[in-house]
């Protein structure tokens, strides 16, 4: 073995150790929530961005800041409201004056989308055309104003959360918004034990402390390490039908045919694939496995498999699409 490479194994040892620490920060003040701590650090390690949803109070904005105060990285929180403007997120221009000559010139002044983190708080309040203000951020990694682009900082992650769309006062994401999400993450109540122990914690005089254990530099070093975790031939195979499979145009599978209206696009694997690359560097493993591509499907495909209005109707959700599949596909593997 190479000194180099050596080297470079015991930089990504350090890394995934470091990446313990980081759970272990965000568990001070987070009870439970193990696979939802799991999918946002997936995201993180995948260089995507991740949606939240749940009903108000399962502490999806604090486990969110906790990541942060975790990492050494910039944070802005945005609170999306009916009457957010897009302004309000990349930011404007306003006239200045040169007092040694007079002259009167624009400056952009950045908005809060120019941070690291960036927490996208409600953002099914506010109108699909603020929503749309992230778009080339969360694609492009920059943002265009009156013609200039402005390149965003790295690591950039956009961590954004939702209500329920049947709640009053929401407007569904748009499909090709919701696409640049890398995973779609369900927050669920807690256990009567993990609810036991949240009453217990945070109704006392004890408040928790959370160090910063990773730096940006990190991030992007393990970002880079992701890409490098090995992937047999037959598991992107397996993936590439999956997908293929949920587009009822052609899919031979006639539980997609009766009940989805649209499938997902090649986005869908890609996304598949580095999050289970991501998840398999979480658990330390150098190799995707079979039970990182079931663990990864249903957040990967959650929001980008368009039901029809007749599964609407019956209550069928997308994730009966994602178990069909698991079970045909990635089970007889």
């Amino acid at each position: 073995m190479t000194e180099d490479l050596q080297s470079t194994e015991r930089r990504v040892e350090d890394l995934v150790k470091k990446l313990a620490l980081l759970k272990k920060e965000i568990k001070k003040v987070i009870v439970g929530q193990e696979e939802i701590i799991d999918q946002l650090l997936i995201t993180f390690l995948a260089g995507g961005h991740g949606l939240l949803e749940g009903v108000p109070g399962l502490a999806k904005t604090l486990m969110i800041r906790t990541l942060s105060d975790a990492i050494d990285l910039n944070f802005r929180r945005i609170q999306f409201t009916p009457d957010l403007m897009p302004s309000d997120i990349i930011g404007t221009e306003v006239l200045e004056e040169d007092h040694t000559t007079g002259k009167r010139f624009f400056k952009f002044n950045k908005g809060p989308i120019f941070s690291n983190i960036i927490l996208a708080d409600e953002i099914n309040r506010t109108s699909p055309k603020t929503q749309a203000a992230l778009l080339e951020a969360m694609q492009e990694f920059e943002v265009t104003y009156a013609g200039v682009t402005y390149p965003l900082d790295r690591p950039f992650f956009i961590l954004a959360t939702q209500n329920p769309i049947e709640q009053a006062g929401t407007f569904p994401l748009p499909e090709a918004q919701l696409d640049r999400f890398l995973l779609f993450i369900k927050v669920s109540y807690p256990t009567l034990e993990e609810e036991l122990s949240i009453l217990s914690s945070t109704t006392g005089g004890k408040k928790e402390k959370v160090n910063s254990v990773m730096s940006g530099q990190d991030i992007i070093a393990l970002q880079n390490f992701v890409r490098e975790v090995h992937i047999s031939q037959d598991l992107i195979a397996l993936v590439g039908n999956m997908v293929r499979s949920t587009r009822p145009q052609e899919s031979q599978n006639n539980f997609v045919k009766e009940w989805v209206r649209w499938g997902a696009g090649p986005r869908a694997g890609q996304a598949m694939i580095l999050t289970a690359k991501a998840r398999a560097l979480i658990h330390g493993r150098y190799a995707v496995t079979n039970e990182d591509i079931q663990q990864v499907a249903y957040p990967v495909l959650r929001h980008r498999i368009l039901m029809n209005f007749k599964a609407e109707a019956e209550g069928i959700a997308s994730d009966r699409v994602t178990q069909h599949l698991l079970e045909h596909y990635t089970l007889k593997h």
